[in-house]
Parts: C-alpha cells; structure tokens; sequence
C-alpha cells in the first residue's frame, strides 16, 4: 500500500475540520491527527472494514481539540470535551442530531481501551489508529515502506514532548481522568520507545 491509496476525504466538513485543527492545534497535533486518520483509513482497507470516511476523518481531526487551551475544560476528561466541541461543530455543518452524537462518541471512545468493531467501526478504527501513532502499538500492521511515507509526509515534530506535556497538565488536574490513568501507565516512556520516533 501507498500514501497515494488512502486519499484524504476532500467534502466541506472533512475541509473545514482541517481549517479547525490547523486554527487551533499545533503543527504536531495537527500531524498527529491526520496521521490517525490515515492509519485508521488503511488499515480498515487492508482488513475490508467498512467504515464512513468523513465521520472518521472530522473525529480524527478533532479528537484533541480538547488538549488545547481554548477548548479545555476545567472538569471533564478531555476526550469528552473534544466530543462536545465536535458536536457543536457538526451542527454548524449542518449534520443531523444523532450523526452529531455519533461523532462525539467516536471521540470518547478514542481513548477506552477496547471498542467493539462491528458495533462501531469508526470508533474501533480511532482508537486503534491512535494507538497507533502515540504508542506504536501495531504500528506493524503496515509496512515500513508505508510508515516512512506517512512520516515523511505529516512529520512527528515535537509531538512526543507536547503530548506529554498536555497529558501531565490533565492529569495534575483532573487525577480521575483518562490522561491520569495513562500517565500512570507511563506514557513518556511509551512514548519514548515508540518505534515511529525512530524512523
């Protein structure tokens, strides 16, 4: 498989959801998130998932919106608050109230530790994606031909530091949080160890 196989979705929301990531994320998160897409998008066809590309490609764009000043809340885990931030910006698009619910779910879901795959594939599909690109976990599901390409293409930046970063703040300050629990788990050294930082 090529980067050229896994087009990025080009309708008004997956455009507009870039316009959002690149207003408020960083470079590296940026990155990250469509590099999510991206591994999501090709494993999905290599195993012969079905799964509805703008759904996943607005959620991969947006999952971590969350992380970001503007959109962090003060109480909730930040993957539930990208999710409401994403709803909000699935009405603006004009989607229907329960494709709006849907996306937040994708979100959520991102970070549990398990999704089923054929009751939500687009979930399914994030959260193993990245897990993916922050873990290096199966990141042996593609070729290293294919991951060199994707990485020269959305580089990882400082994404490691950033990320890390972001969830230590989290985790300070929501302890019963996901990013708490992912902390504990010792995410700088997963990081760290993260075969795609040492392509």
């Amino acid at each position: 498989m090529r980067l050229a196989d896994v087009p990025l979705p080009d309708n008004p929301a997956c455009v507009h959801a870039l316009e959002v990531a690149k207003a408020y994320s960083s470079p590296a998160l940026v990155n990250h998130s469509i590099r999510s897409y991206v591994w999501a998008a090709a494993y999905a066809t290599g195993q012969g998932i079905g799964f509805d590309d703008e759904l996943l490609f607005v959620a991969a764009l947006l999952h971590d919106l969350g992380l970001v000043e503007q959109f962090d809340n003060h109480a909730r885990p930040f993957e539930m608050a990208g999710g409401d931030v994403a709803w909000v910006f699935a009405a603006g698009a004009g989607w229907p109230v329960p494709r709006r619910g849907r996306l937040a779910e994708v979100i959520v879901r991102h970070m549990w530790d398990e999704v089923d795959r054929d009751e939500d594939p687009e979930g399914f599909l994030l959260a193993r994606s990245t897990a993916v690109d922050i873990a290096g976990r199966n990141a042996d599901d593609f070729s290293a031909e294919f991951r060199a390409e994707v990485l020269a293409q959305y580089p990882r930046l400082t994404l490691a530091a950033e990320f890390v970063g972001c969830f230590e703040d989290q985790a300070k300050r929501k302890p019963d949080s996901s990013a708490a629990v992912t902390i504990g788990r010792g995410l700088a050294t997963v990081m760290a160890q993260n075969p795609l930082e040492h392509l």
